[in-house]
């Protein structure tokens, strides 16, 4: 299994504009954070995990060629308003793409999205819309994405809940601000950790800070950790010396394998 880091970044994304940190303004490329995005690939399957503005970009970016299927975490605008880009392959492939997302955030999406998921949604002739068949599902049923099985988990994200999950030896934990006790559970065992980590020293209601995240992956005892979602006042060569051995951040474009 092969995981690809598209975007490590907040909703902000690094640089941000009008800033002149010296994150922002940094010349190693590491530093550089578009919206959260990621791919995990096993054998024929590629499952892209959220759809952020700049999906695009990073598709040609990793030279991600195919999608075969999607697994959208929550519908905030980092993670969700790069969906149309779908379309180039839906396009040209001919077969709808499958879309799982939870329940809670089916009607979200069809009433944001009408021109590809509103009633009686169709392309107008010579034109495309993506081919999407939204799946929903509900916390903690398993899921079949190709040759991957899924178990979505909810975190709580302030007011809203977050999904990541578990697929074998590996769990994504995305926009979380704690891990229940019941889902710390079911990612015993994880060999990979990817959770996001906004920043040193002071809380936030609905992330967590590079602290938290070091707990929780010290509690789960996971060979190796992935911190994402940073923000620009997170340096990566100082937050790589500054880790324990066994969690490092992740940047874009970063490929590891599970």
């Amino acid at each position: 299994m092969r995981l690809t880091f598209l975007g490590t970044g907040t909703s902000f994304g690094v640089p941000v504009v009008g800033c002149s940190c010296p994150v922002c303004t940094s010349t190693d490329p590491r530093n550089r954070r578009s919206r959260h995005g990621l791919v995990v690939e096993d054998g024929d399957t590629t499952l892209l995990v959220d759809t952020p503005p700049e999906l695009r970009l990073q598709l040609l970016e990793a030279d991600i060629t195919d999608v075969s299927a999607v697994f959208l975490s929550h519908t905030h605008a980092d993670h969700v308003h790069g969906i149309d880009d779908l379309r180039a392959f839906t396009a040209r492939s001919g077969p709808r793409l499958p879309v799982f997302l939870a329940a809670e955030y089916e009607q979200v999406m069809r009433d944001r999205f009408p021109y590809f998921w509103g009633p009686g949604a169709e392309a107008v002739p010579g034109s495309s819309i993506p081919e999407l068949d939204l799946i929903p599902f509900e916390d903690r049923a398993v899921l079949q994405a190709g040759t991957l099985e899924l178990m979505p988990i909810a975190f709580p994200h302030g007011p809203f809940q977050s999904y990541g999950f578990r697929t074998g030896d590996l769990a994504v934990v995305v926009d979380a601000k704690s891990v229940p006790d019941d889902a710390m559970e079911l990612l015993e065992g994880v060999r990979v950790l990817v959770i996001n980590a906004l920043w040193w020293g002071r809380p936030h209601p609905s992330h967590f800070s590079i602290e938290e995240a070091i707990d929780v992956a010290s509690r789960l005892g996971a060979d190796r950790t992935y911190l994402t979602h940073m923000t620009h006042r997170v340096e990566h060569g100082e937050l790589l010396e500054r880790l324990p051995p066994n969690i490092e951040p992740a940047y874009d474009g970063l490929v590891i394998e599970v």
